[in-house]
């Protein structure tokens, strides 16, 4: 019985012997049956790290943003606030337009020159109708032969006095009815000069014909006796532009006219913040508001988005 169990033995261990030998001639079989070195030493798990994600910057659509208009100058005087609310609202919005040059006072108490007066008028009237070519008042180029004697064209007040002069709206030698050759630029204003200057620019019409009868009967004015007849038919006009007549926006309510009282420079603030007849015409603040819209608007900017990181 020994035997028989040792020669089992002998027999299984030979065949075993003979597999493994067996094996080798086989190609694959062979690594298929070794042991994995990485089984008998597991690494740890290494964990999956994904790559960020790129960041998006979006990129503005050049057609969706709204430009912002261009920056239109501010007021810069340092003595408005004491003024009466139209006096105010009038010298900021002119100013924004550019009609006065900010620089410390306005001094709205003081009188108005008739050459500020004059350069401020034509400023006002041009600005407000930009739009218009046929409405602008040609100012006259520096080489132009002087209308008024004492008015070269080195003056400051020149292009914009002699501009009024060529359109027949102030008293000049070009005038039929006037034989003025003086303009005297740094005399005060009157307020019956004001309306002779400013009421053909609102009434763009013949003006009508006026006695002192259909003045007591419209304005009523106890002074009317001192007004001179030159300018009565200016005088009546602004009556029939209603409650936009020079008179009633920079005066208010009166019965005495004081035709050659001085214009202050804050009435004649008041007075160019509106050119118009019969609510027809166009405020200072119409202007700034197509100053605002026939600004350019910017390029759009194009910008790449930038490359996703690998």
């Amino acid at each position: 019985m020994q035997r028989v169990l040792s020669w089992g033995k002998r027999l299984v261990g030979a065949g075993l012997l003979s597999l493994v030998l067996g094996c080798q001639g086989i190609p694959g079989l062979e690594n298929r049956l070794a042991v994995n070195p990485a089984l008998l030493n597991p690494s740890p798990t290494p964990q999956a790290t994904g790559t960020p994600a790129p960041s998006l910057t979006p990129v503005p659509s050049p057609g969706l943003a709204s430009p912002s208009p261009a920056p239109i100058a501010g007021a810069g005087f340092t003595d408005l606030d004491a003024l009466p609310a139209p006096q105010r609202e009038a010298i900021e919005a002119l100013s924004q337009l550019g009609i006065f040059s900010p620089s410390g006072a306005f001094e709205a108490e003081r009188p108005v020159s008739r050459g500020e007066f004059a350069q401020w008028l034509a400023r006002a009237h041009n600005r407000f109708f930009q739009d218009q070519p046929g409405a602008q008042i040609r100012l006259a180029s520096p080489g132009a032969a002087p209308i008024f004697s004492d008015l070269p064209a080195s003056s400051p007040y020149f292009p914009e006095v002699q501009a009024l002069a060529a359109a027949g709206l102030i008293p000049s030698p070009l005038n039929p009815n006037a034989k003025a050759t003086l303009f005297r630029p740094g005399a005060a204003l009157t307020r019956e000069e004001m309306l002779a200057w400013k009421v053909p620019l609102d009434s763009r019409r013949a003006l009508p014909a006026a006695t002192l009868e259909s003045l007591k009967e419209t304005w009523g004015f106890q002074d009317l006796a001192k007004v001179n007849p030159l300018y009565w038919r200016f005088l009546l006009g602004d009556f029939q532009n209603g409650d936009q007549s020079n008179i009633r926006r920079a005066f208010g309510f009166t019965t005495l006219f004081l035709p050659q009282q001085s214009v202050t420079r804050g009435e004649a603030a008041v007075i160019l913040s509106y050119f118009g007849f019969q609510g027809e015409g166009r405020s200072a603040q119409t202007a700034l508001t197509l100053e605002t819209n026939l600004q350019p608007s910017p390029a759009p900017s194009l910008e790449a988005s930038p490359a996703p990181s690998p």
